[in-house]
């Protein structure tokens, strides 16, 4: 068994602004403060950044303030589902690739992603993202504030869930930023980096990735790193 862990912003879809824009109105529901400016994301998980940008606010805040954050934040995903659909869209390559990969005995797809469970199902739902995802086996932002942590939930439930055995040297975790290949090499896993978010296949290839790609378009590279 192979198992393939997707990260999902910038790696599947694109959320053309509409992300940060929901992150603000969840954030001024939860702390009853308009969000001035945001924490960096790229490769943070969400209690990572909520915390950050509370920092920034000058605002006190703790676990509860976060789970107060991240059902705001699935009950606007929800509501404003059809803006993600209308404004963002998924990656050029993402759904063949995830196709690709369900048609490949032995291979099993799950996500390792800052969001938190509910948004994450929604972002790839909304671009028919989800059909080939087994989202019960993946890592969530609200499971560790380390993302490497969220690389081995996801094998452990993997594994709970599975009757075939697989090793670490059967994962392999795709994502586009420096901190997903950190991700995956501390958790002791390959890592196929993809440079459609905003880091290039230079700077990939230098944080540690076994093979970086410009996009998901050619899945010659993909293939063979599971073969």
């Amino acid at each position: 068994m192979k198992l393939v862990l997707w990260d999902i912003d910038h790696t599947l879809i694109a959320t053309r602004g509409v992300g940060r824009e929901l992150f603000g109105k969840a954030f001024e529901q939860a702390t009853g403060t308009v969000m001035r400016e945001q924490a960096t994301v790229d490769g943070m998980t969400e209690p990572v950044i909520f915390r950050e940008t509370a920092v920034l606010h000058g605002i006190h805040n703790d676990r509860a303030m976060f789970e107060d954050f991240a059902r705001h934040s699935a009950d606007l995903h929800r509501l404003h589902a059809h803006e993600l659909r209308e404004r963002g869209h998924a990656l050029p390559g993402a759904a063949a690739a995830l196709a690709a990969l369900a048609g490949m005995e032995g291979v099993v797809q799950s996500v390792v992603t800052g969001n938190i469970r509910p948004v994450a199902e929604i972002k790839l739902q909304v671009f028919g993202l989800d059909t080939h995802i087994r989202f019960p086996f993946g890592g969530y932002g609200e499971d560790h504030d380390d993302r490497a942590e969220l690389v081995r939930t996801a094998i452990t439930r993997t594994r709970h869930a599975s009757t075939t055995p697989f090793t670490d040297a059967d994962v392999l975790l795709i994502g586009d930023t420096p901190a997903d290949v950190a991700a995956g090499r501390t958790a002791g896993v390959r890592v196929l980096g993809v440079a459609t978010g905003r880091t290039t296949t230079a700077e990939l290839d230098k944080a540690g990735a076994a093979v970086s790609v410009t996009d998901l378009e050619n899945l010659h590279p993909l293939r063979a790193l599971l073969r």
